[in-house]
């Protein structure tokens, strides 16, 4: 059986390599335009991500929430490190907060635009997490904790997954917002707002998690 098994599986080897896709070359059909002629908006992986696969979107916001909140419980019976590790010398801090708002403005940038151009949710809220870190190293931990607190960024992380979760649903259920004129920045419906709460959410859920590991671990 096992030659069975290798022969067909050669076989089905040799016939995607070598027979044609007619299907493709015939040019009949086209993912691509189709996805941007669906969604309205250029950037057809962020058409994908939170329009044709939705499903995968939310269980991935869901999966990151779970993840901050394992960390959480991981560190909650641990003392808290008494040696905090952080750049000391001027000129490094001084690039690191450079570094820190050049990816905070990318972060805005991809957040915004991510429906338009290579970018997204994920992309901005990874960027925005990078920029809040490298911030937290340059300053005072007890001062962003402090921030974090009376912001209450932790209420405003699970206010945003429930938003996010009930857009999500709404636009699942067929309940589009007008898609605009292709290309422009106000276009592709609820797309760039889901584009936006999904960069807040991965952002937010950064900085818990790098205070957590700075509180704990006394760096990064």
């Amino acid at each position: 059986m096992k030659i069975i098994y290798l022969i067909a599986g050669i076989a089905l080897f040799i016939k995607i390599l070598i027979i044609p896709n007619n299907i493709l070359e015939s040019g009949e059909i086209s993912i691509v335009e189709t996805i941007v002629k669906d969604t309205g908006i250029p950037n057809a992986v962020s058409g994908v991500i939170l329009r044709n696969r939705l499903y995968d979107t939310i269980f991935e916001v869901v999966v990151f929430t779970i993840a901050i909140l394992g960390v959480q419980h991981l560190f909650a019976d641990e003392k808290s490190s008494e040696i905090v590790y952080q750049f000391t010398d001027e000129s490094s801090i001084i690039l690191a907060r450079l570094g820190a708002m050049i990816t905070t403005l990318v972060s805005i940038e991809l957040a915004i635009r991510g429906h338009l151009s290579p970018g997204g949710g994920f992309a901005a809220g990874v960027a925005g997490g990078t920029a809040i870190g490298l911030i937290v190293i340059t300053s005072s931990t007890e001062l962003m904790e402090k921030i974090y607190k009376d912001y209450n960024a932790s209420k405003w992380e699970k206010i945003i997954v429930i938003v996010f979760i009930l857009l999500a649903i709404i636009t699942l259920f067929g309940v589009e917002l007008p898609h605009g004129n292709l290309g422009s920045l106000l276009s592709g419906g609820i797309i760039p707002l889901l584009n936006i709460l999904v960069a807040l959410k991965v952002a937010l859920g950064s900085w818990a998690v790098i205070l957590l590991f700075i509180r704990y671990r006394g760096l990064l």
